[in-house]
């Protein structure tokens, strides 16, 4: 049986065509027309394949490489084998990612996975849902009243879009996802699983029960946002949650009533943002954080793993721990927290030994 393969094969590329879109000089301009069908690692790849080295951890690996080309700087040149092609460049895993998105275009924003054109006969389409040319419905999605959906856009299997929605232009809703009370740009990516636009987590608490609060917002998605799979995004109680335009959201994150996400923020997996919390442009949280109820980052923060975020962090600060502080604060105390640690232990065992010596007398 053939090894399966999901995606179109790439088309080949010679290495003059690499240089000139990766803006990298070909040390050899004998390889020119020297041809390069698929891309792997250094310890994977063969005659037909480009790969790349920028970090001097991976020399080894680039020293006994068979690749077709590799992608590196001037420092790490000298260690590629003589029968292998340079592409040198200043920034080579930058070129490297140039490259296969060119050999790899369908990688990039999922597609039909049922091979559909057009609204398939098992999908079910309220009619009084406009949907542009070129949508794609696949089998069981659902599209509720008045939704507006523009073209280009792929709806998975599955999915349920709610009365009202509005999405633009070349989205891809995954299979599985539900999109309800929402507004979503264009070129956005919601990966399967994820439920967008439900109601956000809000009671009034007391002895007598828990009084619940209507949450009458919506969710507004921008431009070029991408959200992982299995992701949850709450609707706003009176004012809207959104996400900032070229964010990009990894997959198990929760983000709560009235979140405002600025642009180009990255989220990694795990985390959970409470509602109200605002994220300035730029911002970066690590996997499994912690952001309280009404927090405020400020724009280009990055904060650490495990981290949590109580009330407010200046802009383009590094911070990490529980509760987070600047990072070399952090790992301060963490450092002192140990040598306070291995100066108790030592005191004990010097008290135990002293005891014994006693006992002995």
């Amino acid at each position: 049986m053939a090894e399966p393969s999901f995606f179109k094969r790439p088309s080949p590329l010679t290495l003059a065509d690499l240089a000139s879109l990766t803006g990298a000089q070909l040390a050899d301009p004998a390889h020119a027309g020297r041809v390069v069908s698929a891309a792997a690692s250094l310890d994977r790849a063969g005659p037909a394949h480009l790969s790349f080295c920028e970090n001097r951890k991976y020399v080894a690996q680039l020293e006994r490489t068979h690749a077709g080309a590799v992608l590196v700087n001037e420092r790490l040149e000298p260690s590629v084998p003589a029968h292998v092609p340079v592409l040198r460049v200043a920034e080579p895993y930058r070129a490297f990612v140039t490259a296969i998105r060119q050999m790899y275009p369908d990688t990039l924003r999922p597609a039909s996975w049922f091979d559909n054109s057009g609204v398939a006969s098992a999908a079910v389409v309220h009619p009084s849902a406009h949907l542009e040319d070129d949508v794609i419905v696949d089998p069981l999605a659902v599209i509720g009243p008045d939704v507006e959906i523009g073209s280009g856009t792929v709806i998975g299997s599955g999915a349920v879009i709610g009365a009202g929605v509005r999405i633009g232009r070349d989205c891809s809703i995954g299979a599985g996802a539900t999109v309800l009370c929402a507004l979503i740009g264009n070129g956005v990516v919601i990966h399967p699983g994820c439920r967008i636009g439900q109601d956000g987590f809000g009671y009034m608490m007391g002895a007598r029960g828990h009084l619940k609060v209507p949450q009458a917002g919506r969710v507004i998605i921008q431009n070029g946002v991408e959200i992982g799979a299995g992701c949850t995004v709450d609707r706003g109680a009176l004012a809207d949650t959104v996400i900032g335009e070229g964010s990009k959201i990894d997959n198990l994150v929760q983000i709560g009533h009235n979140v405002v996400i600025g642009r180009n923020c990255i989220v990694v997996s795990q985390s959970g943002i409470a509602g109200s919390s605002i994220l300035g442009d730029g911002v970066v949280l690590a996997a499994r954080i912690g952001v309280s109820d009404h927090a405020v980052i400020g724009d280009g923060a990055q904060i650490a793993a495990r981290s949590s975020v109580v009330g407010e962090v200046p802009p383009g600060v590094r911070w990490g721990g529980s509760p987070a502080k600047p990072i070399k604060q952090f790992f301060r105390e963490l450092f002192e927290v140990e040598r306070l640690g291995r100066e108790g232990i030592s005191k004990l065992r010097s008290n135990a030994s002293g005891s014994r010596d006693e006992g002995q007398t």
